[in-house]
């Protein structure tokens, strides 16, 4: 009877097991759980006999007292990857947790289904922030520190950027006659984040010579000349080409500060070099016969930038994209992993805690350590298989039916006894 009553109690565990799987079918980042059954000690009848000159040995005659629960193992074994579209949310293919801390508490989750609160941090749905490390003011992160609550800072903006070099490229037609002149432009920033239009003129002198003009408009709009320097010729705005390779004879020329302030009235500190190019850049400065394709075609300065959106790649640094067309790291997600994540405590909110048996978690990077990769803009759905669990129903059903009939007959056999008396 007693035997029965250990299997209605573990069957009953069982079932329970399998209909919280069944539950969280469709809980992001579920794990689900099986249940390993055990025999109890057994009552020996008789003990085992070593064979004789006379006899051959017996076996040990015992009676099992019945079933126990040995464990009830986590499969963490890797979910379906569900897309979402939403940028803040994540999920890890391979192995890793997500690090949060709520209360004080850290903890680590497979679901992440995540998003920004008021303060700008990346939060769970229940109010857990995710760690990680934040990037300094140069978009620098520094994953060698202590991790902390990440997060966007609202409001962020990055600092204008003058205006230091110009990328000049194309070709600048050899078969072109003596005096002839091609204009480009290209708007170059200053200190306080202004853009002025910068006009360079370029005047053929001679056979592979070119004359460099600059000209940047006042705060009246007029333009006004700004001296360029740095050829070798004379004067030495004058670039020489090599007839042969079609490649200058100078890497740039340079435009002083002074001479831009003076031309625009704008906060130029420092020099701006029109390089055009490398030996052999695909993009650089040359001069063959042929169409004129020579432009203005970058500069390095930037306006003042607001943070318009962010995305998050597979090492899980998350990069803003600011109003000046510029990007930078906001900072980068933790992953944790353990020695033995079946020893991990359910803590609810798909979370779990460390354990004595569990090891020490041990922060590293996405794609790194054996951790796995971080897909943004998607979730890791359960890796409950409704199949199995269904079939593990019916025979936690079966199983609880069959245990019960055996409390059933045992009692019948009781009543027979007491019978006998009468």
């Amino acid at each position: 009877m007693y035997s029965g009553v250990s299997g209605l109690r573990g069957h009953q565990t069982y079932l329970d097991t399998v209909g919280n799987n069944i539950a969280n079918v469709n809980t992001t980042g579920y794990k689900s759980s099986s249940v390993v059954f055990s025999d109890m000690l057994s009552q020996i009848l008789s003990g085992a006999g070593a064979p004789t000159a006379l006899a051959g040995g017996t076996n040990p005659a015992q009676v099992g007292l019945g079933t126990s629960i040995a464990g009830i193992q986590t499969n963490f074994t890797q979910g379906a990857v569900q897309l979402t579209g939403r940028a803040t949310d994540m999920a890890i293919q391979g192995e890793g947790f997500f690090v949060t801390q709520i209360a004080g508490q850290r903890q680590y989750t497979r679901a992440g289904s995540l998003s920004f609160d008021a303060a700008g941090q990346l939060v769970t749905p229940s109010g857990a922030v995710v760690q990680g490390w934040a990037a300094n003011a140069q978009g620098q992160i520094n994953t060698n520190g202590p991790i902390g609550n990440l997060g966007i800072p609202i409001g962020q903006i990055l600092e204008p950027v003058a205006t230091e070099s110009v990328s000049i490229g194309g070709n600048l037609p050899a078969d072109a006659t003596v005096a002839d002149s091609i204009v480009t432009s290209i708007d170059v920033v200053d200190e306080q984040g202004g853009a002025h239009p910068l006009s360079l003129t370029w005047t053929k002198l001679a056979d592979n010579q070119w004359e460099v003009t600059a000209e940047m408009p006042d705060a009246a709009g007029v333009m006004q000349p700004v001296a360029v320097s740095g050829g070798t010729g004379t004067p030495a705005n004058v670039v020489n080409f090599d007839p042969l390779t079609g490649l200058p004879d100078i890497e740039g020329l340079t435009m002083a500060a002074g001479d831009l302030v003076t031309a625009s009235g704008a906060q130029f500190s420092l020099d701006v070099e029109l390089d055009f190019g490398e030996a052999g850049d695909a993009d650089g400065l040359v001069q063959f016969a042929g169409e004129s394709t020579m432009s203005a075609l970058s500069q390095d300065g930037a306006e003042i930038g607001f943070l318009r959106s962010f995305s998050i790649d597979q090492s899980g640094i998350i990069s803003g994209v600011f109003s000046n067309g510029l990007r930078r790291n906001l900072g980068q997600v933790a992953l944790a992993n353990f020695n033995n994540p079946g020893g991990l405590e359910r803590v609810g909110d798909t979370s779990f805690i460390p354990s004595p048996n569990s090891g020490e978690p041990q922060l590293g990077i996405a794609g790194q350590g054996g951790l796995g990769s971080i897909s943004g803009g998607s979730v890791e759905m359960s890796n409950v298989d409704l199949a199995a669990e269904f079939t593990n129903m019916i025979a936690a059903q079966r199983g609880f039916q069959a245990n019960s009939r055996v409390i059933s007959a045992s009692d019948e056999i009781l009543q027979d006894l007491v019978n006998l008396k009468r």
